[in-house]
């Protein structure tokens, strides 16, 4: 399944829409405005909140948090930085370790499990600049999870290059 990312359709909020590869609007990804952390929340299409996003802060390491129910679904570390690639790790809640690796601010990444691959992240199937793919390659995956991981890494990718 694919799902495609329209970044920031509203600049206030950095919001971004989700729709499936029929069109169909799937979820809204929820920034948070004037906060001292980022935060943001994937919605589905009536507004409920599947997914929140917060910044870990005081830790080592920049990660973020996701929390599904108000309990603890995964968290999000930069893995390690090279010059051609940005890696992250994100550690669910019962221990398993996707890998995050890939151009992360061109869009152009994957997620894995033990070497297996778990979805693509694409903007060449897309002449919009501020569009991107989220490929689902297997059925059972969790759309709302990947997607989240997927705008989460871009984030905080994001924020590592401002901050310089």
């Amino acid at each position: 399944m694919k799902y495609l990312v329209r970044d920031k359709i509203l600049a206030l909020g950095d919001d971004s829409r989700i729709e499936d590869e029929d069109g169909r609007y799937a979820f809204l990804v929820d920034g948070k405005a004037l906060r001292l952390r980022d935060t943001f929340e994937l919605k589905d299409p009536e507004g409920r909140i599947l997914i929140t996003v917060r910044e870990k802060v005081l830790s080592l390491r920049d990660s973020m948090t996701l929390e599904r129910d108000g309990r603890r679904l995964a968290v999000v570390r930069r893995k390690r930085l090279s010059l051609l690639r940005n890696h992250f790790l994100v550690t669910l809640v019962d221990g398993t370790e996707l890998d995050v690796s890939g151009r992360i601010l061109d869009r152009e990444f994957t997620i894995a499990y033990d070497g297996e691959l778990l979805a693509h992240v694409s903007r060449k199937w897309f002449e919009l600049r501020e569009t991107y793919a989220v490929e689902l390659v297997r059925e059972e995956t969790d759309p709302a999870l990947f997607l989240t991981v997927a705008v989460c890494v871009i984030r905080m990718a994001e924020k590592d290059r401002e901050a310089g």
